[in-house]
């Protein structure tokens, strides 16, 4: 079996993450903002998170894609 490379989980600065305690939700680029969104929004996915600490990572993924001029679908 490989081995995980971690090498590539600290190329990622705390402020790169929605979520910088658990260093998920990246947003250093387009598809990891589209990606962090589908998945925030997806309640399967949020169970260990209370409603406020959804509300922040939410707020900071919009924060993210307002600054790279992508539009993400805000219905979620």
């Amino acid at each position: 079996m490989a081995e995980i490379d971690r090498q590539e989980d600290d190329q990622y600065t705390e402020g790169q993450f929605a979520d910088p305690v658990n260093k998920t939700y990246p947003l250093a680029t387009e598809s990891h903002i589209r990606s962090a969104w589908r998945y925030i929004n997806n309640p399967d996915n949020t169970t260990q998170y209370n409603p406020d600490e959804i509300e922040t990572i939410k707020v900071r993924i919009k924060r993210a894609a307002e600054q790279n001029n992508i539009n993400l679908d805000l219905e979620g």
